[in-house]
């Protein structure tokens, strides 16, 4: 696949098949994402990869915890406020996601309910959570992350594979060190799920939109 095509028609896929997708391609997936670019080639990423049972479960106790009212606590924290344009780009994705899924903005329990079902991770068959050591520097860590999720999107996509970077599996790092046996001396950055796209979903077709060129940069001659 060319990659000005893979980058411009991958999309964060909000609903999946409950299709396995085959070991050896996540683990293909990876070992090609390996060749990610990092700061002075330290490669801080770890992967903890979950799938079938252990991803059920892991589902079911994240999406209870929104159900009991758990605050989020992530090892990153999340914002909570933007810049006026950054806000407003914020506010459209959602208002597009929820028009697709004829919900209107003034209907707060189906919104209530939207927002609990995501904690179930769109019912994707695989995640990938993903650390890094925190005696490591943060910043420089998750410039790193950055990339090396955008690598695996677009190997994923190639394969026909959807993807989503969710803040959603790693709200609640209690659960995730539980699960996954993760050490206090790791910090759980993000998770990304993998799966085959629900073609039928309107989630999955809206049309998505991007800021002009004009309004991010700045030429200097």
């Amino acid at each position: 696949m060319d990659v000005r095509e893979a980058i411009r028609e991958r999309r964060s896929v909000r609903e999946y098949r409950p299709d396995q997708i085959p070991e050896n391609i996540i683990r293909e997936i990876l070992d090609e994402a390996r060749w990610s670019p990092s700061w002075g080639n330290t490669q801080p990423w770890e992967f903890f990869v979950l799938t079938g049972d252990a991803l059920e479960g892991f589902k079911r106790a994240n999406r209870q915890n929104v159900v009991d009212g758990e605050l989020p606590a992530p090892d990153i924290t999340m914002p909570s406020a933007w810049p006026e344009a950054h806000r407003k780009r914020y506010m459209d994705v959602g208002e597009r996601v929820l028009t697709s899924m004829s919900i209107a903005r003034e209907d707060k329990e189906a919104r209530k309910a939207y927002y609990t079902d995501m904690f179930s991770l769109f019912n994707a068959p695989c995640v990938i959570i993903i650390c890094v050591d925190k005696s490591l520097s943060i910043e420089y860590a998750m410039l790193d992350i950055g990339m090396i999720c955008q690598t695996i999107c677009l190997l994923a996509h190639e394969r026909g594979i959807g993807s989503c970077i969710m803040a959603a599996t790693v709200s609640y790092p209690e659960l995730l060190r539980e699960v996954l046996s993760i050490g206090e001396d790791r910090a759980i950055v993000i998770g990304l799920v993998l799966g085959y796209p629900d073609e039928k979903s309107p989630v999955n077709a809206f049309e998505r939109a991007r800021t002009s060129l004009d309004e991010m940069v700045t030429w200097v001659r």
